[in-house]
């Protein structure tokens, strides 16, 4: 996977950042979600590498990126922060604008960098989420809750879920990605063992538990006030989002994404939750077709 591209690492404000990167036309980041690391964008980043300088974190908490402590109030892994680690990442390569993409997590970590570094984010490109106060929002049905399990079950404190996943990583993550999915065999074996050599760790297991707790707490509370203050994201933003039905319908989430976003559109491509691994073509096709 990434042949050709360069490793780094870099250092920010209480975290060492992990990427990789390749291309030599305008910037654009790419980041991943959970349960994953850089190496869910192996299907479509070297393509975009042929048009854009492409950089690809490992969030922190996240595959070979630093795990530091989230602190009382898990401001540690509140989207904020996280969001500040990648704009201290683009300082250090010399960007001073660019283009952002996410999936799940990093999809969090990306509309709050558009909505606090305004003039750095030219477009974004959000996949398969809702804002975090209007996902929990989403929840007050039954049958939304029950999928959303995971968001109630990783907030629980210390150390429950760390214990309960740690006594079987591999299954747990082998799991919940089968299931959120909507194509098991489109993981390939060598982004699979990735993600199983990442999860495998307990400090992974651990942080990544704590950038859910941030989730039910603190990243809700920021939402909020960016809510209060009709705070919007005034860069051009794209929605996507996988075509599986159920709540993910055109209506409702572009409605929900309007109340946030100046200038928004919005498609469903095929699949379930994983995006660039299950609908490659499809997610490059629209992802191209909104930054050029």
């Amino acid at each position: 996977m990434f042949e050709g591209f360069e490793q780094r690492r870099i250092a920010v404000v209480g975290a060492q950042i992990n990427l990789v990167m390749a291309g030599s036309g305008p910037p654009l980041m790419l980041l991943h979600g959970y349960p994953q690391t850089h190496a869910m964008w192996h299907k479509i980043a070297p393509a975009l590498a042929e048009r854009f300088t492409v950089v690809v974190p490992d969030l922190r908490g996240y595959g070979d990126s630093s795990k530091p402590p989230a602190g009382d109030d898990y401001a540690g892994y509140s989207k904020r922060t996280m969001a500040n680690d990648m704009v201290a990442v683009m300082d250090s390569l010399g960007f001073e604008t660019w283009k952002q993409a996410g999936h799940d997590r990093g999809a969090r970590v990306s509309y709050r960098m558009a909505l606090d570094h305004k003039d750095r984010v030219e477009k974004l490109v959000i996949m398969d989420i809702v804002p975090t106060v209007d996902q929990y929002g989403w929840a007050s049905s039954r049958k939304s809750a029950v999928a959303m399990y995971h968001w109630f079950f990783l907030a629980q404190p210390a150390p429950l879920p760390e214990k309960l996943i740690g006594s079987d990583p591999e299954f747990y993550l082998r799991w919940s990605m089968n299931s959120w999915g909507g194509n098991a065999t489109a993981f390939t074996d060598e982004a699979m063992a990735e993600y199983v050599r990442c999860y495998s760790d307990p400090e992974t297991i651990r942080a990544t538990c704590d950038c859910y707790r941030a989730g039910a707490t603190i990243d809700c509370e920021i939402d909020q006030a960016s809510r209060d203050a009709g705070d919007m994201i005034e860069c051009p933003s794209l929605i996507l989002w996988g075509d599986r039905g159920g709540a993910w319908d055109t209506e409702r989430t572009m409605k929900t994404w309007s109340k946030w976003a100046k200038d928004v559109r919005g498609q469903p491509v095929p699949g379930g939750h994983f995006l660039p691994e299950e609908a490659p073509d499809e997610t490059l096709a629209a992802m191209l077709a909104f930054l050029l």
